[in-house]
């Protein structure tokens, strides 16, 4: 099994900046990949960004240019930088960590972006 621990997200204010982190632990295979998906109120949970332990990245069209996602196989941790913050960036984000036949989620940790 895989543990995965994010930080705590937060409040910010339109156009600020955020960085999440989220730490893997146990059964990690060295072929992985990892990423963020995030869910509104009212919707689907949707990826934000993703990346593999090549260090391939993924990103939802509404977060290219502003998010950036990366890794350090060596801590097994993924962060995602977000910049440029939007209010409809609100939402729960979830760290994701996934192998050839196994999936995990973090806990969810809620990051709210005031106008």
């Amino acid at each position: 099994q895989v543990q995965l621990v994010e930080s705590v997200g937060g409040l910010v204010q339109a156009g600020g900046s955020l960085r999440l982190s989220c730490a893997a632990s146990g059964s990690i295979f060295s072929v992985n990949a990892m990423g963020w998906y995030r869910q509104a109120p009212g919707k689907q949970r949707e990826l934000v960004a993703a990346i593999t332990s090549g260090g391939s990245t993924n990103y939802a069209d509404s977060v290219k240019g502003r998010f950036t996602i990366s890794r350090d196989n060596a801590k097994n941790t993924v962060y995602l930088l977000m910049n440029s913050l939007k209010p409809e960036d609100t939402a729960v984000y979830y760290c994701n960590y996934e192998n050839s036949d196994y999936l995990a989620w973090g806990q969810g940790t809620q990051v709210t972006v005031s106008s």
